[in-house]
């Protein structure tokens, strides 16, 4: 028998409740298992490490994780749809940053948690 397992079933319904009743909407996971799932891609990672340093240029961004400015622009296309980064326009210049300071949490917090082991 697995040690991963419980060697008897025995299911203890208050705990099951209280778990139940923290549990959030279906809408809420979803969106969630789409954020990881574009965090899956080490490309997209990588970027999103380069600009939660400073906000960049896709022509800087393009140098630092060392691809095609045409491949840059189609992952922070992907990354701005999942709201990670967002633009700003400069004049002809179209600077990238992290969203708001809950990506860089979420990426420094994914971070830390891998430097613990």
């Amino acid at each position: 028998m697995s040690k991963d397992i419980c060697q008897i079933i025995y299911v203890d319904d208050e705990r099951v409740a209280r778990a139940r009743a923290r549990m959030h909407d279906e809408q809420t996971i979803a969106d969630l298992a789409e954020t990881f799932k574009v965090l899956s891609e080490p490309t997209r990672v990588r970027i999103l490490h380069a600009l939660s340093e400073e906000e960049l240029c896709v022509c800087d961004i393009s140098a630092v994780v060392q691809m095609s400015s045409s491949a840059v622009s189609h992952q922070l296309r992907i990354l701005r749809t999942a709201r990670l980064v967002r633009s700003r326009k400069d004049g002809k210049m179209v600077y990238y940053s992290l969203d708001d300071e809950h990506v860089r949490n979420l990426f420094e917090e994914g971070i830390r948690h891998l430097k613990e082991k």
